[in-house]
């Protein structure tokens, strides 16, 4: 990893993604990164990344704060906890402002992210949002789907 200043790098793509920025978001991934988001799903390679941003997240939020906080970086691997806010544009929540917290864990490769994947406490956000409990239901039901789907689970899904 040499000398790679994690913090600064995690608080530039912060910045990068308040400022609908993606291209310097995704300036910090791998050319063919994954960013595999808790709410909108996969994304691979710099353009989709970009995309994630400019796109997605200020398409439905505006008005944006993310802060990563006390980053370990163990070898490839960088684990860094996070608070993520926004007023959401969603009908429902009537611009109210939502929050969630979870944990970044990235791979990287020299000094780029070759693969970015979250474990995230959103169900503080879909209450603020105003989300009725079917619609929660469908989308913690469609993270539990793709959770049972991951190798590392295939031995949690039978009894010991």
């Amino acid at each position: 990893m040499g000398d790679l200043d994690v913090t600064k790098m995690l608080t530039a793509m912060c910045r990068a993604a308040e400022r609908r920025n993606g291209q310097a978001f995704a300036s910090y991934f791998a050319e063919d990164g994954v960013y595999h988001d808790d709410f909108y799903g996969d994304f691979a390679g710099r353009e989709r990344i970009a995309e994630l941003i400019n796109d997605f997240f200020h398409r439905d939020g505006r008005l944006y704060r993310w802060d990563m906080i006390d980053p370990v970086l163990q070898g490839e691997r960088l684990y860094v906890r996070y608070i993520f806010s926004w007023n959401s544009n969603l009908p429902e929540a009537d611009g109210a402002r939502s929050m969630f917290e979870g944990v970044s864990i990235m791979t990287l490769r020299g000094r780029e992210i070759l693969e970015y994947r979250e474990v995230a406490s959103t169900g503080t956000a879909f209450t603020d949002m105003n989300f009725n409990p079917e619609r929660i239901f469908k989308i913690l039901s469609r993270k539990a789907a793709k959770l049972r789907a991951r190798p590392e689970a295939q031995p949690h899904l039978t009894a010991p």
